[in-house]
């Protein structure tokens, strides 16, 4: 049977759907922020070394800009993303709303605290210097940040978390007490 559905992505979904779609739309969610608490060890980073990436943290009052995907196979979809997602994430009905005020019930895949994957809440500095020296099957570390950056600046969704990280993965020279050092060393 076939059923089409929303499905709303806000890391590497958004440039790099591969599943089944009809329509793709700029969109947000409402009382959600992302983060960079989950770890990757199938796509951005491998066992024992994971990469950090992207998952919804609910906070009341944020906006958080992604892509939205009218799928045509619903099964198919959520099959297929049910396989990429299965580093603990699990999927979340959420009203996403489209610029100009339309709005429809989707999906969305969130990782929560608890799953074996989750690494948490920790400095910027520590999340960029994680991101920096990890890669996966799917690539590096650094490319999903700057990728994900571009992408919300195409699309004219502002997210400062992932335009500081962006900032800090692609310059790792920083002051520290009036001496600049190379946080790659």
């Amino acid at each position: 049977m076939t059923e089409d559905v929303w499905v709303f992505g806000y890391g590497s979904i958004i440039w790099r759907p591969d599943f089944p779609h009809s329509e793709a739309r700029a969109a947000t969610v409402s009382g959600w922020t992302r983060r960079f608490w989950q770890g990757s060890t199938d796509h951005r980073g491998v066992p024992g070394a994971p990469g950090r990436v992207a998952t919804l943290i609910a906070e009341p009052g944020a906006v958080c800009w992604g892509r939205a995907y009218r799928t045509v196979e619903r099964e198919e979809a959520i099959a297929r993303l049910d396989h990429r997602e299965k580093g603990g994430y699990a999927l979340r009905e959420v009203r996403i709303s489209f610029p100009g005020g339309e709005s429809v019930d989707g999906f969305v895949y969130v990782a929560t605290p608890g799953n074996p994957n989750w690494l948490g809440e920790v400095g910027a500095d520590e999340i960029a210097a994680q991101i920096r020296r990890s890669a996966g099957p799917s690539g590096t570390n650094v490319e999903y940040v700057m990728e994900l950056a571009r992408a919300l600046r195409d699309m004219g969704g502002d997210d400062p978390h992932v335009r500081e990280l962006a900032r800090r993965v692609a310059s790792p020279r920083r002051r520290r007490g009036g001496e600049i050092v190379d946080e790659t060393a």
